[in-house]
């Protein structure tokens, strides 16, 4: 079995699943799995957006996203909360790049 079909045959053990962050809705491809840990994390990503609203209120939805982003990059530096898989590893990783589209970066 070559490298391209061993991904192939990952690829066919995904499952999609769409996730919403802020106020908007994304589409991933997730081993089983990893499904309830990648929710659980968006749900904290969530509860802390509200958080970020209620408390700074007059933002808008990427400033409470970047925030966020800041709060869990820093909870990791400190060792609060480990990336448990590679899927929120990777749903980061495209928050950031939108994020970055979105500044010009």
């Amino acid at each position: 079995m070559n490298k391209y079909s061993v991904n192939n045959y990952y690829m066919q053990d995904l499952i999609a699943i769409n996730i919403n962050i802020g106020d908007r809705t994304y589409r991933l491809k997730v081993a089983p799995q990893d499904e309830g840990k990648l929710r659980k994390t968006i749900k904290t990503i969530n509860d802390k957006i509200l958080e970020f609203k209620t408390e700074f209120a007059g933002k808008d939805m990427q400033d409470y996203v970047s925030m966020v982003l800041v709060w869990y990059a820093s909870q990791l530096q400190q060792g609060g909360a480990p990336v448990e898989s590679d899927a929120v590893k990777e749903s980061l990783s495209k928050m950031e790049n939108q994020l970055n589209k979105m500044l010009g970066l």
